[in-house]
């Protein structure tokens, strides 16, 4: 594998590697990804859930900032009784996230070798917004922007194009 391959980052690598922290962690059972109304409300999901929904992408010089939303839910009893534990527990999920994505070990490879060092960054500050029975079965949680930073290249030599034509008219 080149060193590129290691260092330059697609969204298919981006969103994989958000969809396996949130497999890792050991009180998160489903983590689920795409448009917010693709949630899966049924039953039979296990809770707590991560939802990652891809907002946008901002291209700058250097690097490439992919912004999600990220949702963590929990179902709350039909009486609210568990209705302030389930919030604290999701914003302790939601710092998790965050931590790991800021300073986690599980982002790092072993070796410290050129291309070998993470390539995920985030360095922004968060503002995590709660949210109470949002959608037809009681969750309740958190929902914040996550801006995942990645090196971009800019690159025109790589692109697969016929250059035998001059576009210019």
């Amino acid at each position: 594998m080149s060193v590129d391959a290691i260092r330059y980052k697609t969204y298919n690598n981006i969103v994989d590697t958000i969809t396996c922290v949130g497999e890792q962690h050991r009180q998160i059972k489903t983590v689920t990804t795409g448009d917010i109304w693709s949630i899966d409300l049924e039953k039979n999901t296990l809770y707590p859930l991560m939802h990652v929904n891809p907002v946008s992408v901002v291209m700058q010089q250097g690097e490439a900032i992919y912004n999600f939303q990220i949702f963590m839910c929990d179902l709350v009893e039909p009486n609210l009784s568990n209705e302030q534990e389930v919030l604290s527990d999701t914003l302790l999920l939601a710092q998790d996230i965050i931590s790991i994505f800021k300073s986690g070990e599980i982002l790092y490879h072993s070796s410290t070798s050129a291309g070998e060092e993470p390539r995920y960054w985030t360095d922004a500050n968060f503002t995590i917004e709660p949210f109470t029975e949002r959608f037809s079965n009681a969750l309740t949680g958190w929902v914040f922007n996550f801006p995942v930073v990645v090196e971009n290249p800019y690159d025109s030599c790589n692109i697969p194009i016929d250059n035998s034509t001059i576009c210019v008219k």
